[in-house]
């Protein structure tokens, strides 16, 4: 059984605009080092420990970031950027999460984006969302559920899995 876990639209973005790595060829175990954000997707495409939650509102968010003009987008073009979620799906789907629709509306945060990204993990009855949004890592833990960054949870997934093989 695996424990669900939310991520959050920069994280998902960062794993694809912020270094070198191509979502085709995500390592088994991910590395420790590098781009923090491709390896929580990594780890997530293990589907080893924890299954990834989404929602409509999360994709549509990749797509408009990744397919918007810079300075706030990153320029793809939709097709590329359709594949990379399409992929999220499928990792989702693998680890035994999926796309949930949100039961409730959250006001909890202050950024909008923000408040969808903690509706998904009410839906989902998420243990842990990873972030790297200073708004939601400010109000951790959230109902109980701690907001880690994606540097702090590849550390920790590295050392419960290096505990293990002892």
């Amino acid at each position: 059984m695996t424990s669900p876990v939310t991520v959050d639209v920069n994280v998902f973005v960062r794993a694809v605009a912020g270094g070198r790595d191509d979502f085709h060829s995500w390592p088994s175990p991910p590395p420790v080092r590098g781009n923090p954000a491709a390896s929580v997707v990594g780890i997530f495409n293990d589907s080893r420990e924890f299954s990834l939650w989404l929602t409509e509102h999360i994709l549509a968010n990749v797509l408009r970031v990744l397919t918007g003009p810079p300075p706030n987008g990153f320029g793809w073009e939709a097709a590329r950027a359709e594949e990379y979620v399409r992929l999220m799906v499928e990792i989702a789907d693998a680890s035994g999460g999926g796309v949930v629709t949100s039961g409730e509306t959250v006001a909890d945060c202050r950024d909008h984006e923000d408040n969808r990204i903690l509706e998904c993990a009410a839906a989902s009855g998420s243990i842990l969302i990873v972030s790297d949004d200073t708004d939601l890592l400010s109000i951790t833990p959230w109902r109980g559920i701690p907001v880690i960054t994606s540097e702090d949870f590849v550390g920790r997934t590295d050392a419960m899995r290096r505990a293990r093989r002892r």
